[in-house]
């Protein structure tokens, strides 16, 4: 992979939730995509959609979408079939979460209808306590695939890569969970996504990408994907021996150390700000926020 120098791309969902339009952005001017898709979606990404956006840029036949820069950043991808993660990707959030690095990538699901813009508010579940940040790269499926021979075919099925911030809540998690962590992973606005989908082919080297998190403005997070355990190929690839990748799943490929749960940061509370961010995908900001709804005791 390496970058395209002035052919570099982005692609973004701009406007209200619900009524988001697909946008390309390129040399700091943001197009409509209209003309082109309707979405940014699994179907449009499986129908060489991305290559489609280059084309019409190219061909100077995208008009400037207006206003771009007042518009609400909707996830870069709409409706994602699934949304499947990995746990314990990093040496040292393994270890400070007091786990022995996994033999094989720890597979959970979040719900899809957690996934929420970059810059939308975070909310916190009525009663709970232990809600948590984590930086992560999102890579998303551009093409079906399934029982990949090798990681060497994985990243021809990835679309691009984006920025997600796997919110979690640690006593649903742990305490709750039953032996399996989603239902500490899927409350409502748990996954904000975003603000881009870069494509891979502008992407440099997705292993040599520097992640970061902070709270309040004080540093929580920094390190690298260089850091991962498991490969973003040999993910994909040994995901696919599992089940079927679709066109649109988003995969959350794990998160590095500086968490609260490691006991050195308090746990996010209404009016705290996280700010995260890939260097060279994209940066989020999310206030977090109390769920006025009761929420009984089940």
């Amino acid at each position: 992979m390496s970058a395209v120098g002035s052919r570099r791309v982005e692609l973004l969902r701009l406007g209200p939730v619900g009524e988001e339009r697909p946008a390309l952005r390129h040399d700091g001017q943001v197009y409509d995509l209209s003309g082109v898709t309707d979405d940014v979606d699994g179907p449009f990404l499986a129908t060489g959609g991305i290559g489609r956006a280059r084309a019409a840029l190219e061909a100077g036949e995208l008009p400037v979408l207006v206003d771009a820069d007042r518009l609400r950043v909707g996830a870069p991808v709409a409706r994602p079939p699934a949304v499947i993660c990995i746990g314990q990707n990093y040496a040292a959030h393994a270890a400070e979460s007091g786990a022995a690095p996994p033999a094989e990538p720890i597979l959970f699901f979040k719900h899809p209808n957690t996934v929420v813009g970059p810059f939308d508010d975070v909310r916190v579940p009525p009663g709970a306590q232990k809600v948590d940040w984590e930086v992560e790269l999102a890579v998303v499926i551009g093409t079906e695939a399934s029982y990949l021979a090798s990681p060497e075919e994985a990243l021809a099925h990835v679309a691009g890569v984006t920025v997600s911030n796997d919110v979690s809540e640690r006593e649903y998690q742990i305490d709750r969970s039953g032996g399996q962590w989603s239902k500490g992973k899927s409350c409502a606005t748990f996954n904000p996504l975003g603000p881009s989908l870069v494509p891979l082919d502008d992407v440099t080297d997705v292993q040599a990408l520097r992640l970061w998190s902070r709270v309040n403005g004080e540093p929580r997070q920094d390190s690298s994907t260089a850091d991962m355990i498991v490969d973003v190929a040999t993910l994909v690839w040994h995901l696919s021996q599992f089940l079927v990748l679709s066109p649109g799943d988003v995969i959350n490929t794990g998160t590095p150390e500086g968490v609260a749960l490691s006991g050195r940061f308090d746990y996010l509370r209404p009016g705290d700000v996280m700010e995260i961010g890939i260097d060279g995908v994209g940066v989020q900001r999310q206030r977090v926020v109390a769920t006025s709804q009761h929420r009984a005791t089940p």
